[in-house]
């Protein structure tokens, strides 16, 4: 559906901000701005206020098109991001001002309804809930209009005028009592609770007929690429008229840009009066163009259209871009779920997605965050809740990410009787609340179901959702021919809803701090948590620690202190302080026993990447290696990719999108072909996550002392399978002389000497060890830290920095030469501008390494504005290297 801007050059009327609908049928443009005042400011009924002409002089006015009411007064100058991020300012917002309704209107301009013409008013969303006015008609109450995914169309063809006002009332949300957007323990809640207009409201034009969403609906004669597609286009119709009316679909199927490619088909149908059905306008594609992973192939996308023609006129239109792929999932013996895209197994490589705190959307930040999970290895990004807009789906189908929706935990979604995890108990759902989920489901579906990124729906988090409400769900997604797996929900617990498969995820933490070898101890897995066997919906290490530069932006002074003084201490930019992880204690716990005590916050730092990389690395390593086990390693969601703000744990990047320990850790272990080292049982697998590539390969494992001699050095010839993971060595005997810490490097080459996976490991005398027995819901006790404390005695390693462009102006070839007899151990590199600030996003071939004695490594960056290199590392003294 084409959604152009209603701002013409009716603008310059004196009507606050004027709109026009465009030229012709059918036409559907978003509002474009709002003037938004609290109710306690205003005396005037918001009936009256929904009539044009009246004064908005002295309210907030915001030139965006959505916004939360925290979004809306950053938007309008009255707060100020950067300064509610530092430090605990965030806490001294006055949210008592939240706790009344608020008012958005807005005027716009229309064109006279002639005889057959109909207007619409589309919401999608509004949370918590919100009254419409339209030119002093109530349109709609909270009731109806209500959640944060209640999409709904009015008809308002009656009281549009020339001129005319939208006022909507929001009230205030409760996490507790409404189905909106909550963040639980992720962050601190923003002060508003994100009420407010989060999503585009359009104000729609159409004939007499009028489409609802389109779908497509996509059936295979042989297996995906074997053969032709069916391609069946439809959508709900229906006659908006008094009269019986004979309509003229219209189907379009074909690439975009091959017009001689592309298919039409055409059908008539007679509707009686006000009647509303269904129209399938079916097409075959012989040997489509088949869209798949980005790490897999291409991502080709058709085009898809259906128009409603009455009297030679087209009345509506609804247009769509889909790929032409199928998803499918199935329970091992286990009842672990295992994914097929295109017939092939996936194994999920994924995290999980924060949206901004405000809520508020930006569609080139999102594009830099899904280009670093691609970066990184990944595969998928969950949603639990926050399933944003229908530029995120776009951006993901064009890119190639995988996205795996659902409704959010810990909340008023999860208010059922048997739900223990509640605290206090909250109402359970009633007759309203039923409605609103059937509203949501229905909008979410409309928006996910033609987009080829999408890998399926989770309908619960922790808990299944009641039988009334998995028949909602599930009565909704498959009345709208959903394509893609339906999940119970994101745990395993003694319930499931009737109507839906048992569940077959796993969600056993941890969400903090373990060490390295927690994933590759699998056995007994009866009682090895989040171990690599199964599918981990959320889990992870909690790891996410901020370089220095990201730290001065939103902790003081005080705060940087506390952060490597105060062991135990609740920082701010954790989660809440009623939270588990409102401090950094078993993290803490880890690096003053693994690593030792810090002397300063840049020793802190160097220490805490050197955690967050091994963090990462093992956890996708351990799921990589275990992919062929008996019990498989059928997927994991890291916890988490990002922050919705600026934060101290649980993400990938942090929130001014620089890439630290956790990211490379992850780029390692996630790697299409890798070689990585068991710590648990020494020994050494090769990794193939792609279906296509096999033959022959070599691996080089070598082992140095911190003194930089030889320990042991042997290459191994090997065959890769595409998709599998195998055992090529065992290191038991060349590690078992380890006099303390020593240092491994695998690296993984093709038949022509390519280097495909270099990899190296800090390896202490003895392992840590894990109390399995006294494991808590977010972690594993250690009871015994493995030593690398001697990395504090490594002797200094010169390193040679140079660089040379790399084929275009923002992008360079840096070039390592550790002149030194030891190892240049844990070299990080970052990328300034002429000012010394961070560049952001930046995409690095690889970061935070450890070179051999006299080895030289090329490395590869690219970002806008680059004019130097940072250089820095365990052993290594820090540096700047211009790019000019």
């Amino acid at each position: 559906m084409a959604r152009r801007s209603l701002l013409t050059a009716l603008a310059g009327l004196l009507l606050g901000p004027s709109l026009a609908a465009s030229a012709g049928l059918p036409s559907s443009d978003v509002i474009p701005s709002w003037d938004i005042q609290s109710t306690s400011q205003v005396t005037a009924d918001p009936a009256d206020l929904s009539r044009p002409g009246q004064d908005t002089s002295g309210w907030h006015h915001v030139g965006v098109s959505r916004c939360t009411l925290m979004g809306c007064l950053i938007a309008s100058g009255v707060y100020d991001d950067q300064d509610l991020f530092y430090s605990a300012n965030i806490y001294n917002v006055d949210s008592d001002q939240f706790r009344v309704p608020w008012l958005y209107r807005s005027e716009f301009h229309a064109e006279p309804a002639a005889a057959g013409e109909h207007y619409f008013l589309e919401t999608n969303g509004i949370t918590s809930r919100a009254d419409v006015f339209v030119n002093g008609h109530q349109v709609a109450d909270k009731t109806v209009q209500s959640g944060a995914y209640g999409g709904h169309t009015y008809e308002i063809t009656d009281i549009v005028n020339a001129s005319n006002a939208l006022v909507l009332q929001v009230y205030p949300t409760d996490y507790m009592h409404d189905l909106a957007i909550g963040f639980v323990d992720w962050n601190p809640s923003p002060p508003d609770n994100g009420t407010g207009v989060w999503r585009d409201v359009f104000i729609r034009r159409t004939g007499p007929v009028a489409l609802g969403p389109l779908r497509v609906v996509t059936t295979f004669d042989k297996p995906v690429g074997q053969g032709s597609a069916v391609i069946t286009l439809k959508a709900p119709i229906r006659n908006l008229e008094d009269k019986a009316v004979t309509v003229s679909v219209g189907g379009l199927v074909g690439r975009p840009g091959d017009c001689k490619g592309s298919q039409r088909s055409k059908k008539s149908l007679t509707l009686q009066p006000r009647e509303a059905t269904e129209v399938d306008v079916p097409f075959t594609i012989d040997n489509p163009a088949i869209w798949w992973p980005k790490q897999w192939g291409d991502q080709p996308l058709y085009n898809a259209q259906l128009s409603a023609s009455v009297d030679g006129a087209v009345s509506d239109r609804q247009a769509r871009k889909f790929g032409v792929r199928q998803v499918a999932m199935q329970l091992n013996a286990y009842n672990d779920s295992l994914f097929s895209v295109n017939g092939k197994p996936f194994q999920v490589f994924g995290a999980g997605y924060a949206p901004d705190i405000f809520l508020r959307w930006d569609s080139e930040r999102f594009e830099a965050q899904a280009r670093y999970v691609l970066d990184m290895g990944l595969n998928t990004i969950r949603l639990e809740g926050k399933m944003e807009h229908p530029e995120m789906y776009e951006i993901a189908d064009r890119l190639g990410l995988m996205i795996l929706p659902g409704w959010e935990c810990c909340d008023k979604w999860e208010a059922w009787s048997y739900n223990d995890n509640l605290s206090p108990p909250i109402p359970l759902w009633d007759a309203n609340d039923y409605a609103t989920a059937n509203a949501s489901i229905a909008h979410e579906v409309d928006m996910l179901q033609t987009h080829p990124s999408i890998l399926g729906f989770l309908v619960g988090s922790d808990f299944w959702p009641n039988d009334e409400a998995a028949g909602i769900y599930v009565g909704a997604l498959r009345a709208r021919d959903w394509p893609n797996p339906i999940i119970p929900y994101a745990a395993r617990k003694d319930g499931y809803p009737h109507i839906l498969t048992p569940p077959s995820f796993k969600m056993d933490g941890p969400y903090d701090w373990v060490p390295p070898n927690y994933w590759f101890d699998t056995e007994p897995s009866s009682d090895r948590l989040g171990a690599a066997f199964g599918f981990g919906s959320e889990q992870g290490a909690g790891v996410g620690t901020p370089e220095l530069h990201s730290l001065q932006r939103f902790l003081s002074p005080r705060d940087r202190d506390d952060l490597w003084r105060e062991f135990n201490k609740s920082l701010s930019h954790m989660s809440p302080g009623d939270s588990s992880f409102s401090t950094r204690t078993l993290y803490n716990g880890g690096l003053w026993n693994r690593l030792g005590k810090p002397t300063s916050l840049e020793d802190y730092l160097i220490k805490a990447q050197i955690m967050d990389y091994e963090a990462t690395r093992s956890e996708y390593e351990g799921f990589s290696v275990f992919w062929n086990a008996q019990r498989p390693a059928t997927g994991v969601i890291y916890w988490m990719l990002n922050g919705a703000w600026p934060d101290l744990h649980w993400n990938l990047f942090d929130y001014y999108l620089h890439p630290a320990g956790a990211y490379f850790g992850t780029k390692v272990g996630a790697r299409l072909e890798h070689v990585a080292f068991d710590p648990v049982h020494n020994t050494v697998h090769v990794i193939n996550h792609s279906f296509d590539r096999s033959g022959a390969r070599s691996v080089a494992v070598d082992i140095i002392g911190l003194d930089g001699k030889p320990i042991s050095n042997r290459t191994i010839r090997v065959e890769t399978e595409a998709n599998t993971a195998k055992k090529v060595a065992d290191l038991a005997s060349a590690l078992a002389s380890n006099p303390d810490v020593v240092f491994l490097r695998l690296v993984l080459s093709d038949a022509e000497g390519n280097t495909l996976s270099r990899n190296v490991y800090w390896v202490a005398k003895t392992i840590d060890t894990l109390d399995w027995d006294h494991s808590d819901w977010y972690f594993t006790p250690v009871s015994k830290y493995a030593d690398f404390t001697a990395l504090d005695s490594l002797e200094t390693a010169h390193v040679a920095v140079s660089a040379a462009p790399a084929g275009s102006s923002s992008s360079w070839k840096v070039r390592l030469e550790n002149k030194a007899d030891v190892p240049a151990f844990f070299v990080r590199l970052n990328l300034v501008d002429a000012a010394g600030s961070d560049v952001n996003p930046v995409i690095w071939s690889d970061n935070y390494v450890t070179l051999w004695p006299k080895e030289t490594l090329e490395l590869e960056v690219s970002g806008s504005r680059g004019a130097a290199v940072e250089v820095s590392g365990k052993n290594v003294a820090a540096a700047k290297v211009s790019l000019a």
